[in-house]
């Protein structure tokens, strides 16, 4: 299959607003390339595993993000550049802007970021160890294997964070989890690990159903079961706790079923909700749910809410 990267470089203030405009106008992948944080995390004793080559003093970001090679993705490209220029209006400083469009194949794209993508410790316990990478666990911690392939969810989104961070307080013993949206399959994986019975990762893209059937096997998991669906829709039964890191659109859709899919006193975790749509999926949630904690991290929030 042939993709079209959009390489674009610009300041670290632009960054996250950048990468917003990528995803919704509905980017395969998005790859950030910020030498200053390859900086910090090797600053970190505990974290020494940063190529010293690697590190460079700037105030640039390259991002590039990956669209499906279609009629309309030419017109997706004008957009995406008119919604960056955009940002001047809101005082954004954009820096010394370049814009670059190549066509790729799946392994170009899908390998190029490797080197970028180093283990990486979430909340107490859980640590995200690319498959390809060496890591010694200490004391307690939870690995992850991941290999992320085409599919979205490395962990090192705010969205996937703040998920996880809930996980390990919420999941239970003999809990059954339903991950809607699952992507890579990492919040499936985490929740087995962190001591769920059984756990149905759903999504309705067949590249995140194979990444995601992938990733359970390579950290030898019998408790997941990947299926095709459309959100809950081929899911029978009900769960303890159902966790979506999907948009704020579709959990509002979703949220009653959701209600009806859990059981009494389940736990329901939604994420991948930008701060400007918080009052509208908060609204959507409280008739059917009880609002227990909200987490923000940049322009994300999670919000964490109980059966009504």
């Amino acid at each position: 299959m042939k993709w079209l990267e959009v390489k674009v470089t610009t300041s670290v203030e632009a960054e996250e607003a950048i990468t917003n405009i990528m995803h919704e106008i509905g980017a395969g992948g998005v790859v950030i390339e910020d030498p200053n944080d390859l900086k910090m995390l090797n600053d970190d004793s505990e974290w020494d595993y940063v190529d010293p080559d690697m590190i460079v003093n700037t105030d640039k970001v390259v991002i590039s993000a990956y669209f499906p090679l279609m009629p309309n993705t030419i017109d997706k490209v004008s957009i995406i550049k008119d919604r960056i220029m955009g940002l001047k209006e809101y005082n954004l400083d954009i820096g010394d802007f370049t814009f670059e469009t190549s066509e790729v194949d799946d392994d170009d794209w899908a390998n190029s970021w490797k080197k970028y993508y180093k283990p990486f410790k979430i909340g107490k316990r859980v640590v995200i160890k690319p498959s390809w990478e060496d890591y010694k666990p200490e004391e307690n911690e939870i690995v992850v294997e991941l290999d992320p392939g085409m599919a979205f969810g490395t962990g090192s989104h705010e969205t996937t964070k703040m998920c996880i961070e809930f996980l390990e307080d919420y999941v239970k013993p003999n809990n059954v989890v339903f991950d809607v949206g699952c992507g890579t399959g990492i919040l499936s994986i985490v929740s087995s690990k962190l001591g769920a019975k059984k756990v149905y990762a759903v999504d309705l893209d067949d590249v995140a159903i194979k990444v995601a059937s992938l990733n359970v096997k390579l950290n030898n998991l019998d408790n997941i079961e990947v299926l095709k669906s459309d959100l809950l829709h081929e899911l029978t039964g009900k769960a303890d706790l159902i966790v979506a890191n999907i948009i704020a659109d579709i959990i509002i859709k979703a949220t009653y079923d959701i209600y009806e899919k859990l059981n009494e006193n389940g736990i329901f975790i939604s994420s991948g909700i930008i701060k400007d749509r918080k009052n509208d999926v908060l609204d959507a949630i409280s008739k059917y749910f009880d609002i227990i904690d909200i987490k923000e991290d940049g322009e994300w929030i999670a919000i964490l809410s109980k059966k009504k």
